[in-house]
């Protein structure tokens, strides 16, 4: 009994990463970031509200760097942040 398959029949097409999807920081341009930012979700118990200054500031630093597409930081939900002002309570 073979098991072989026709890959000849079709040809795999590659495409571009779905929104979100960004190269590895391989180089570790941003480690200092991400790793200020795991700290503070491990310190605070995985409470993402109160790690979004350190979040902000890990994606800054991946948009500068071209790791990611640069977006305007309003569209990534950080509109309250810009220019110093916080909702989240530490």
């Amino acid at each position: 009994m073979s098991t072989a398959m026709n890959f000849g029949t079709k040809s795999f097409q590659p495409r571009p990463p779905e929104k979100g999807s960004f190269p590895l920081d391989h180089f570790g341009e941003c480690k200092s970031f991400k790793e200020k930012f795991m700290k503070c979700l491990h310190d605070n118990y995985f409470e993402n509200a109160l790690c979004r200054n350190e979040s902000k500031e890990y994606l800054q630093c991946r948009m500068e760097r071209k790791l990611m597409l640069q977006e305007p930081l309003e569209k990534l939900g950080f509109g309250d942040l810009i220019g110093g002002k916080s909702e989240a309570k530490k």
